[in-house]
């Protein structure tokens, strides 16, 4: 469970090399002064986590952020293709998504206004999908979204996995979970499951505040403990810019009666 679930304050990035898969890499940049910073063979999505910053690049400046934490806004973000220096100035905490290019593509802001938000699921399997980098977006493997589960909801429900390629019922995708709570009240934690019979893997873990899941591979769902908002980035990347994914057999049979239940009136959690 170790190598796959890494505790907040254990890790700091995660790159193919550490994980054993291909493309994906992630971690969190603090910024606190003016800091150089390369994309190197990397598209890279910078997502503000909470607080302000100016981005400099090849002569564009890009003025990012205003939510104060996850929960308080809306994602504003920057893609930047690969073989990129740029700058970035201010106080703000990023979450830096890469996935290996080997082709560039143009910069471009995300800015909240850009960022479709999804109501996904019914009743207590309902939560909030804000599409950062969507499969339609002009980058070569690289997949964000922030995912927003209210306290003792089910998110990622029914389990479904990407670890086959046969689109477009389902593609092999990477994908990291960074998990966030609000700091008030103490205590917040969420339930994560991740399991696969090909693999023999069966892991059921508690996650907290700046926790990460690796997910190579098999079906995967979480559960917000009641009384805690749940915050989650997922980066993702692959071969092809899809996100299609299969669902457990055992456990699809929830979708169809999902028409007799109103979705969750909570969500969505965080408004333009």
């Amino acid at each position: 469970m170790s190598e796959l679930l890494l505790r907040a304050g254990e890790w700091e990035t995660v790159d193919p090399a550490s994980a054993s898969w291909r493309y994906l890499s992630f971690h969190v940049d603090r910024i606190g002064d003016l800091v150089q910073r390369e994309t190197a063979d990397n598209e890279v999505a910078l997502v503000v986590l909470g607080g302000t910053c100016t981005v400099e690049s090849e002569g564009e400046i890009w003025q990012l952020g205003g939510r104060a934490t996850v929960f308080d806004g809306m994602p504003w973000a920057l893609y930047l293709p690969r073989d990129t220096s740029y700058t970035v100035s201010g106080a703000a905490e990023l979450g830096i998504c890469a996935a290996l290019a080997e082709e560039r593509f143009e910069p471009r802001a995300i800015m909240p206004a850009d960022v479709e938000i999804e109501v996904r699921g019914s009743g207590n399997a309902t939560r909030q999908i804000n599409h950062i980098v969507k499969p339609d977006f002009p980058a070569q493997r690289l997949l964000v979204v922030e995912v927003f589960t209210p306290a003792g909801n089910w998110s990622s429900y029914p389990p479904h996995k990407h670890d086959e390629d046969r689109p477009p019922e389902e593609v092999v995708l990477e994908e990291v979970y960074y998990y966030r709570t609000r700091r008030e009240p103490p205590g917040a934690f969420a339930v994560q499951r991740l399991y696969s019979p090909e693999h023999g893997t069966d892991i059921t873990a508690t996650v907290r505040d700046s926790d990460l899941m690796l997910v190579p591979w098999g079906y995967h769902t979480t559960c917000a403990a009641h009384g805690y908002d749940l915050y989650y980035l997922n980066a993702l990347a692959g071969d092809r810019r899809s996100m299609a994914a299969a669902d457990d057999p055992a456990l699809a049979w929830i979708r169809p009666a999902w028409a007799e239940l109103a979705p969750d009136p909570r969500v969505p959690l965080v408004k333009p």
